[in-house]
């Protein structure tokens, strides 16, 4: 071991002896906005409850059940509890959460209100914790951040909640906090998804952003062109158009929405082995043949279909590494060309500027990569939102030209860089440089992103877990109050990492590169 590295593994033991000593460490992940705690602590009851006396949101599709419901089952997922409150005074018993809606809508969307008051316990009703939100959304992250307040007590077997009274005001810095996963180059189960999803409400994300097609497979079925899944790794290896919608539905019962991806006109070879002239030719088979009205068509069929099951207002059309080539020298595309006046690079803008098209009729608005930015500016739809990824720069630019960002920046937020570490992502600010109220406005949020060339079900979790988070305290906590220099926050975020161990996901040590593994024996809260 070297120098380095030894000296890392006594900083976090310290950190983890420290945190796994004191549990009144405020230990809360993502940081919240406004945080004032006591001195005092209370006992969860054995069958504490829900009250929504006075909230205006009736809960039809009982989301809130549901997630409060998830909020006892991971407070008690460590351990059986088991004690006996019949000695504990009942005054400091909380026998409930009273939650308090004020919208009677539940309709998941860009820019939904997620801001939440908690209080504990409630100073109108003692014996009740007080939860209040504009949306059922931001009390689902009440609850989460309520779930981070709870601990188990070895001596007495019970629920408590130290610190009290709290009084925690909070809501996101930015509206768009997403993770990327990439079902194209390695599938990954529906199951395995969904606890994806799961561990995105616990660190408060809120947008998946699913790449599911690209060179490698095309696993999505799609009812307009059914043939299109022809280019899935397998028979086994596919999504039905209900397993799409139950992902949706499953996301945005969590306050997730899912941005779909349909990456064109590169990235797309697996479309043409079920419809072969979508290939420009048989020894030339990417991007999608420009020449060929049939390409449209098809692009309108999926997005026609896409409508149907992904109900966010954006939708990805990628855009990013097109390599024209193949299209000034296949015979049929390179006649096209010239008959419309075109070079390669005027036929990839042409494409590009034709999806968005096809896209807004379908009632979406356009995310792209940011090379259709960097080749062809203000010809884009006034509608896109330009996905940053190459590098630092970028995004300063796009709000200049008026137009919208995700920050994405690779060196910093790839999460299949194993060799970015924490304390990078942590850093990466995406207002940088950028001091005008009116463009940093147009920066909707960032987005880390998980490639999968080299992940699939055995190891995404601990490729994604801990960094992400590091990530999505910077999306969530206020400027102001985000640390300077990361190591700061090193034993908060390695208690957070811990507790999502104890939740079931796989999330790595801190210490070391991304994906990493234990280098020795100790806590938790030491690695």
């Amino acid at each position: 071991m070297g120098l380095k590295s030894a000296w890392l593994v006594v900083v976090f033991m310290f950190l983890g002896v420290a945190v796994a000593k004191n549990v009144n460490e405020l230990n809360l992940w993502p940081m919240p906005k406004w945080v004032s705690r006591g001195h005092s602590r209370v006992y969860m009851s054995q069958d504490f409850q829900l009250v929504t006396d006075g909230s205006k949101y009736i809960d039809g599709s009982e989301i809130l059940k549901d997630g409060f419901t998830r909020m006892l089952d991971v407070v008690k997922v460590a351990h059986v509890v088991d004690g006996d409150l019949s000695s504990v005074d009942k005054s400091l018993i909380i026998k409930g959460i009273h939650v308090l809606i004020f919208s009677p809508d539940d309709q998941l969307q860009y820019g939904v209100a997620e801001s939440y008051k908690l209080l504990v316990p409630s100073p109108e009703m003692p014996d009740y914790v007080h939860l209040e939100a504009q949306t059922v959304y931001g009390a689902l992250h009440g609850l989460q951040t309520f779930s981070q307040l709870c601990h188990f007590n070895f001596t007495t077997r019970l629920i408590e909640v130290h610190m009290v009274p709290w009084t925690i005001i909070d809501q996101p810095r930015f509206s768009y906090r997403g993770l990327l996963i990439d079902t194209s180059r390695h599938y990954q189960p529906v199951p395995m998804i969904k606890k994806v999803i799961d561990s995105m409400a616990y660190a408060k994300l809120n947008v998946l952003h699913w790449h599911i097609v690209d060179t490698q497979s095309f696993p999505l079925e799609i009812p307009s062109y059914p043939h299109l899944w022809d280019g899935a790794y397998s028979v086994s290896e596919r999504y039905t158009f209900s397993d799409a919608a139950e992902i949706v539905s499953y996301a945005q019962r969590r306050g997730i929405n899912v941005l779909a991806e349909l990456d064109v006109p590169g990235h797309a070879l697996s479309w043409g082995h079920g419809y072969p002239s979508l290939w420009p030719s048989k020894d030339c088979q990417q991007p999608l043949d420009v020449s060929n009205e049939f390409t449209f068509k098809v692009i309108d069929g999926i997005l026609s279909d896409f409508s149907k099951i992904f109900k966010f207002k954006f939708v990805h059309l990628g855009g990013d590494e097109v390599d024209p080539s193949c299209w000034t020298k296949t015979p049929h595309i390179t006649k096209w060309l010239k008959e419309h006046r075109m070079n390669g690079s005027q036929a990839y803008q042409y494409f590009v500027l034709r999806a968005q098209k096809i896209a807004l009729s379908h009632g979406f608005e356009i995310v792209n990569w940011e090379e259709t930015f960097n080749d062809f500016r203000n010809k884009l739809s006034r509608k896109t939102v330009v996905h940053n990824w190459l590098g630092g720069g970028v995004a300063e630019q796009v709000v200049a030209s008026g137009l919208r960002c995700i920050v994405s920046n690779q060196d910093k937020w790839y999460l299949d860089h194993l060799d970015t570490p924490w304390e990078e992502f942590y850093k990466n600010e995406p207002l940088t440089n950028i001091t005008n109220p009116e463009q940093q406005s147009l920066v909707l949020g960032g987005e880390v992103c998980m490639w999968g060339e080299t992940v699939d079900g055995s190891d995404i979790e601990q490729t994604i877990w801990p960094r992400a988070a590091a990530a999505a305290e910077r999306l969530w906590t206020p400027y102001d109050k985000l640390a300077k220099d990361p190591e700061k926050v090193a034993g908060r975020l390695a208690h957070f990492r811990c507790l999502l161990n104890q939740r079931g996901v796989a999330a790595a040590p801190l210490a070391g590169p991304g994906r990493g593994a234990p280098i020795e024996p100790g806590s938790c809260y030491g690695q």
